[in-house]
């Protein structure tokens, strides 16, 4: 489960062995997650979390998209 990215209470990470799936992000705050497809960025799902905290997220997500990007191909590459 490597961490691409913390900042503050946020964690930003994927799964390793999920690279069938198109890219994306998960995003764990305390006890609520959330996963955001990455091309374009758009939440895939949540839980645990309220609208304002999503769109928090999903602003986050916008932000470091790139860097999300290239940690998803560098390390799903065949």
């Amino acid at each position: 489960m490597p961490t691409v990215q913390r900042i503050g209470a946020v964690r930003f990470f994927f799964y390793s062995n999920e690279g069938t799936e198109p890219p994306h992000i998960h995003v764990e705050q305390g006890d609520a997650v959330a996963k955001f497809w990455l091309e374009p960025v758009s939440l895939a799902s949540s839980s645990r979390l309220r609208g304002h905290e999503i769109r928090r997220l999903e602003q986050l997500v916008a932000e470091h998209r790139d860097e999300f990007l290239e940690a998803w191909h560098d390390f799903h590459q065949p």
